[in-house]
């Protein structure tokens, strides 16, 4: 094929892009995809959003939102309208202009990634794929996953890419309950396998963000997202050691960070906690580290902030068991409430909480853990822990409260004046006084 040829291709998509005649898909409609398919429906485009969790589809059907950051009246307008269909059909495929995927990648029990919901969505993909399609990967994984894994299953097709078809990644940048920076407005990175695919690709995506960043190749785009939570990893990372020090030395690593972030240049400050949580900062180091692995590289500061905050849970249940010990009592036995168990503040995402990790390890030792959350408030339970209601009784009851998720909507000024005891992983209490009991700082 000749280059005429590809242009002539790419040309055409971008013009039906651009005119919003273009058919959008987008595989998986989780934080990621439902977020990306709403967007591209309120730019006027066609969308269909194919998800194979029945469940979600009857629920978006519905004008129901099972994502936080996704308003119900959206989806409801949207589907109404006719700019969004939900399916569990992949064959509606052969019709779409373009498809982006946005399913999970895990990590598994040793750490490695596990690609396999890319390599599904894959082979749906390759059995539909026509030429002037658009195939961009949204999904975090390891650089070289675009190259090495997608384009030669679609290459299986005799078809040529970025004459016949077009490749890129796009990083997810999600940041689920962030009120001031959405999908429109958060700059969207983009990779292409060839030129023709990165004009394509960032044709697509400036239908719906405000700012779209175009770098030299799909590679370097996996790169850039490993990089921006590998930074957050082990900063916080840094920060989580900085509070084991100071707790040893018997200095308040709060004021320690607050003193330094007066400094107006050559410091940036992250805060200590009871450990990582979310998709991301927990999961992408370890595509990084993984990939380096096969080069014969080993990636030790990454694996070395990886295993900091993965003890911090341990560490807070230790902080437990000292200040329970200096009451006289023992964890074995003692009545535990959380407050929060999402990973993040004033959101409802559960991934990879480090609150659940804190809970499992007390209830191995014997102690009787309950929770309050009012973002999961539809939870009758979490592994064996009942979610409780924030009375007097309970906080009263309760040996020690675990402040691990330090949502807006909790009365934190109420609940040092009731506590025996309270542990605070976040530095709520800061300027508060302890009531009936005690409080004490990560």
């Amino acid at each position: 094929m000749s280059s005429t040829e590809g242009r002539e291709w790419a040309d055409a998509l971008v013009g039906r892009i651009k005119d919003r005649t273009a058919r959008v898909g987008v595989i998986g409609l989780g934080y990621v995809g439902l977020s990306l398919a709403v967007e591209f429906a309120k730019a006027d485009l066609q969308v269909t959003g194919i998800e194979i969790d029945s469940e979600k589809v009857t629920r978006l059907r519905a004008g129901e939102s099972y994502v936080q950051d996704v308003k119900p009246y959206e989806v409801k307008g949207l589907i109404a309208d006719g700019k969004l269909i939900v399916v569990e059909d992949y064959s509606l495929l052969k019709e779409l202009d373009t498809v982006s995927i946005c399913v999970p990648t895990p990590l598994s029990k040793t750490k490695d990634p596990d690609i396999s919901y890319i390599a599904a969505a894959t082979r749906e993909i390759v059995r539909y794929l026509h030429p002037g399609q658009l195939i961009v990967l949204e999904s975090t994984t390891y650089p070289g996953t675009t190259e090495e894994v997608i384009l030669p299953e679609l290459q299986h097709t005799g078809l040529k890419v970025g004459g016949e078809f077009f490749l890129a990644f796009s990083p997810e940048r999600i940041d689920p309950g962030n009120v001031q920076y959405r999908t429109h407005n958060t700059p969207k990175i983009i990779g292409g396998v060839t030129p023709q695919c990165a004009r394509v690709a960032k044709a697509l995506y400036e239908t719906a963000v405000e700012c779209v960043v175009s770098v030299s190749s799909a590679r370097t785009a996996e790169m850039v997202k490993l990089l921006e939570n590998t930074f957050r990893a082990v900063n916080i990372g840094l920060v989580n050691e900085v509070a084991l020090m100071c707790d040893r030395l018997k200095i308040d690593v709060w004021e320690v960070i607050e003193a330094a972030a007066t400094k107006p240049f050559g410091f940036m400050p992250f805060y200590p906690g009871p450990g990582l949580g979310g998709h991301c900062i927990p999961v992408d180091p370890y595509y990084l580290a993984w990939k380096l692995k096969t080069l014969d590289y080993k990636a030790r500061f990454i694996e070395l902030a990886a295993e900091i905050n993965t003890s911090m849970p341990w560490y807070v249940v230790a902080k437990v068991v000292d200040a329970l010990n200096e009451e006289r009592k023992s964890v074995n036995g003692s009545n535990i409430l959380l407050l929060g168990v999402t990973y993040k503040r004033n959101t409802s995402d559960l991934r990879e909480s480090p609150a659940l990790d804190i809970m499992k390890i007390l209830q191995r030792k014997g102690a009787t853990v309950s929770f309050y959350d009012a973002y999961v408030a539809d939870l009758g339970s979490l592994d064996g822990a009942p979610h409780v209601p924030l009375t007097k009784e309970v906080v009263q009851s309760a040996d020690c409260v675990i402040i691990t998720t330090d949502h807006d909507a909790v009365d934190y000024d109420w609940v040092a004046s009731e506590a025996q005891l309270i542990l605070d992983t976040r530095n709520v209490m800061k300027h508060l006084q302890p009531g009936r009991g005690k409080i004490i700082k990560l």
